[in-house]
């Protein structure tokens, strides 16, 4: 089938999902549709078998998919990235392989993009099923992402979505080593919404996402795409040099009223208030400029494709 004939793609990235492989593509191959569509599996390094069991029992399935396996473990958002440049459906459908996201509500999700021409629909969980840790993890990362970026209050932020194949590809233009998907998407478009969708138990294993990805995912929202953090650093040395400016007018008034005899103390602590504050503000300003250039030309790889496997 050639490429331009599938209505929609559905991107899914493996890691350890050695468990979840056989019951996985059982759903796909059940999907209730009578579209011609595809599926872009990503392996990001597993250290399991999650490669060679998903390579074997693709040979007797009637899916089309691409396989496409990464020489090492590069994160989840890199690994969507990859598979949006294998993709060639319409709508892009972005899935767990965990099957926390059931196939049959990402099929609605694309029935609502298409109806209300969105480019982007996210699926806002019902009822998530993650442990009270990660959804307190992923509610501050989420609320971050929105005071930083471009990105409606109202709307939910999830790994389950729906893009055009429009942005998509826009998207998959990216070139910068830390990879936020939602953070490119709110850079590329206004038109995105969520609808309700429900959020199922894990069929096996263990989540894969700790503390410590869920902090470099908020530190990448944080330092990644948006220059706020930045611009908040000239803000706190504008209000230090106020302050600072203010300290040394106190200092010269209680000076001329000879409330204190100590030697050298007023130039001394006004000298430290106010070139301190400046000193905060000229360094923001470079930060500033630093973040840009930072932003544009880092050359940390973003991934790196190992093989590549075509099914049907």
């Amino acid at each position: 089938m050639n490429k331009k004939d599938y209505d929609f793609t559905i991107v899914i990235p493996l890691y350890r999902s050695e468990l979840n492989i056989p019951y996985l593509l059982q759903r796909l191959e059940s999907l209730p549709t009578s579209e011609s569509w595809n599926v872009v599996f990503v392996d990001d390094g597993s250290p399991d078998n999650t490669y060679q069991t998903i390579k074997v029992l693709m040979q007797n399935s009637p899916i089309n998919a691409i396989l496409v396996r990464h020489a090492r473990n590069f994160g989840e958002h890199n690994a969507v990235l990859t598979g949006y440049r294998y993709a060639s459906g319409n709508y892009i459908l972005n899935l767990d392989d965990d099957l926390q996201n059931p196939p049959e509500e990402a099929l609605r999700m694309l029935q609502y993009a298409r109806e209300n021409s969105f480019d982007v629909v996210y699926g806002k969980y019902i009822d998530k099923k993650h442990t009270p840790w990660r959804n307190t993890g992923s509610f501050f990362a989420n609320q971050t992402a929105k005071f930083l970026l471009d990105i409606n209050g109202t709307e939910y932020l999830s790994s389950f979505r729906c893009v055009s194949l429009l942005i998509a590809k826009n998207v998959s233009e990216y070139k910068g080593p830390y990879v936020y998907i939602d953070g490119i998407l709110s850079q590329l478009t206004s038109s995105i919404s969520s609808i309700d969708v429900h959020h199922d138990e894990r069929y096996a294993g263990e989540s894969n996402y700790n503390m410590r990805r869920l902090i470099r995912l908020w530190l990448v929202i944080l330092t990644g795409f948006s220059l706020m953090p930045l611009r908040i650093a000239i803000l706190i040395g504008v209000s230090t040099a106020l302050i600072g400016a203010s300290g040394l007018v106190y200092a010269l008034v209680i000076n001329i009223f000879d409330r204190y005899q100590v030697p050298g103390w007023t130039s001394i602590i006004s000298a430290i208030l106010f070139f301190g504050g400046i000193q905060c503000l000229l360094l923001g300003v470079l930060g500033e400029y630093i973040g840009r250039i930072y932003l544009a030309i880092s050359g940390k790889p973003q991934s790196l494709v190992r093989s590549i496997d075509y099914f049907k």
